[in-house]
């Protein structure tokens, strides 16, 4: 079968039920809690998850993704289709006609040049977007008329879905980011703080790192919603303070990613306030592996940079042995239980890309041991092994999250039987996933040899994630330390699977494809380390209606559907 003719007829377009309130702003504040805190409400500037949902709110892309992982509407009319005629016969275009009326929360017109402008900003290269693959391949994108966009590809692109769809790919206002072209991009703090959209709300104040005051926006295309006249995202602390502020205490409404123990969760639901909601998509707990080296000793500016190759992880062995070590089945004991399931795979769902890559699975102590030994790392009498007067030692970073300090621990025990000294360093979330060019401390920086922490991909395709790793998207002092592939990986060869993969309509070669790319990242060349297949999990109080958890796009993506149970 093949992808032009599934276009036909898989677009879903998503029948809201119906509203529990009749007026805008009746039900007053809805308070909700990410524990890793807002620091920028411009996705195009973070890949920060908490940074692209709390802008969610507010920006809005033309298209998004249902529960169900289907394409829906959001500024357009319909889903462009072969059917329809929105896709090109022959795949090289798709064509997205907005809704006449469409106003900003500012009350000017959203035109097709908001669209031309956005993607120009996005794949300016001076400019570091950290949502650039999901532009891969764009020849071109014209404003047809004041409410035609039309983008061209350079070729057949068989799954058009990606650029203006989903959470990660918002519309900016063309008037409001004249000046934040390029270079500019990061310094445009009014912009990037309080940015006008087509979203139920609007920003009222905002306080990096700390909290996100909005109200209705008076200009949204339905005047029945949102039904909420405010809401407050208060971000900061820990992911079991956050779920104890709905479970138990009930002063907030809706607690994000509350990553903590299935012992913690029964304790909690005890509370009776509220519920932990979780459903498994393409969310994977791993170790990434830095392919250059993050040495201080070296000047800034070359640093974790393409320049040098990492002293000891460019060896594969190495890479190998650090997996094997680990084991998988524990991990999701201790950390998820039924929300968590062990996997080898970046791309674990939906099905048909999910790999049988199931080599990880079974933790070998001793043939870690050995490929060290085969590697020339011999253990010195401290235990600590060395290879031409250099020890094995490694930094192994991730964010603040008693899970993921519970996972740090255990994994140093079995680094440390294997002969590998480790400094573990744990980094406030919202500065870990705060993309700011001048810390020292982002997970796009990388300055550690090793790191840990969650991602997954709007949608059922993983074309655009998989486009990540192409050696071009490499984060470095010249994209502002933006960019998706935070390893710096690099293989010609996988470069040329991602365009491939672009221009593949056979649904079963694309899945071919899709797994080849993943287990180039995993077994094969163990870049990228796999560990737990993550639900989704969050808290939802008993009081707040109208939550569906979604997946595949923001969690806050039916917000405006959100009303106070009376």
């Amino acid at each position: 079968m093949k992808l032009k003719t599934a276009l036909l007829g898989a677009v879903a377009a998503l029948a809201f039920a119906p509203a529990a309130f009749a007026e805008r702003g009746t039900d007053g504040e809805v308070r909700i809690i990410y524990w890793q805190a807002v620091s920028t409400l411009n996705p195009y500037l973070s890949s920060g998850t908490k940074d692209v949902e709390a802008a969610s709110l507010v920006i809005e892309p033309l298209a998004g993704f249902n529960e169900n992982g289907e394409v829906i509407p959001r500024l357009v009319t319909e889903i462009p289709t072969v059917e329809n005629g929105g896709v090109s016969a022959d795949l090289t275009s798709i064509t997205w006609k907005l809704k006449p009326g469409l106003v900003w929360s500012d009350g000017t017109p959203v035109t097709a040049q908001d669209a031309v402008f956005t993607a120009n900003y996005c794949m300016d290269p001076a400019g570091g977007c950290a949502q650039l693959a999901r532009y891969e391949g764009i020849k071109s994108v014209e404003a047809l008329d004041d409410l035609t966009v039309k983008i061209t590809y350079n070729e057949p692109r068989p799954n058009p879905y990606t650029a203006f769809v989903g959470a990660t790919s918002p519309l900016l206002q063309a008037a409001q980011f004249a000046n934040c072209m390029g270079a500019a991009a990061s310094s445009c703090t009014d912009q990037n703080f309080a940015p006008i959209g087509t979203g139920p709300f609007r920003v009222t104040e905002f306080r990096t790192n700390d909290v996100v005051q909005m109200e209705a926006n008076p200009n949204y295309r339905d005047p029945a919603k949102p039904a909420f006249a405010r809401v407050t995202v208060k971000g900061g602390g820990e992911a079991a303070a956050a779920a104890r502020a709905v479970m138990e205490t009930g002063e907030y409404d809706y607690a994000w990613n509350t990553q903590i123990s299935p012992e913690v969760q029964g304790q909690m639901t005890a509370g009776g306030k509220g519920e932990f909601i979780y459903a498994f998509g393409t969310l994977v707990e791993r170790i990434e592996m830095n392919m250059t080296d993050p040495s201080a000793t070296l000047p800034e500016g070359e640093r974790a940079t393409v320049a040098h190759p990492h002293p000891i992880l460019s060896d594969f062995r190495v890479r190998k042995a650090l997996s094997m070590a680990i084991d998988r089945d524990i991990l999701v004991e201790i950390g998820y239980g039924n929300a968590g399931r062990a996997t080898c795979n970046l791309v674990p769902a939906p099905q048909m890309y999910a790999s049988d890559n199931t080599d990880c699975l079974v933790q070998d102590i001793e043939g870690a041991k050995a490929l060290l030994e085969e590697a020339g790392w011999k253990v010195g009498s401290d235990g600590v092994r060395e290879k031409d007067g250099m020890r094995l030692k490694l930094l192994y970073q991730t964010s603040v999250n008693a899970v993921r300090q519970d996972f740090q621990s255990i994994i140093k025990q079995w680094w440390n039987e294997i002969g590998v000294e480790v400094e573990l360093k744990a980094i406030d979330a919202s500065v870990f996933f705060g993309g700011d060019a001048g810390s020292p401390d982002t997970f796009q920086k990388f300055y550690a040899d090793v790191e840990m922490y969650a991602n997954n991909f709007d949608g059922t395709d993983p074309e655009p994630y998989l486009a990540q790793y192409t050696c071009d998207k490499a984060p470095s002092p010249a994209t502002q330390w933006q960019g998706e592939n935070v390893n710096r990986y690099c293989d010609p060869a996988y470069d040329a699977l991602v365009v491939e993969l672009g221009r593949t309509g056979e649904m079963d070669k694309r899945a071919e494809l899709a797994k080849k790319m993943n287990d180039m990242l995993t077994k094969d060349t163990m870049t990228v380390v796999p560990l737990v297949d993550r639900g989704r999990l969050s808290a939802r109080s008993l009081t707040l209606g109208g939550v569906v958890l979604n997946t595949w796009d923001s969690e806050l993506w039916n917000a405006s559907d959100w009303y106070r149970v009376k």
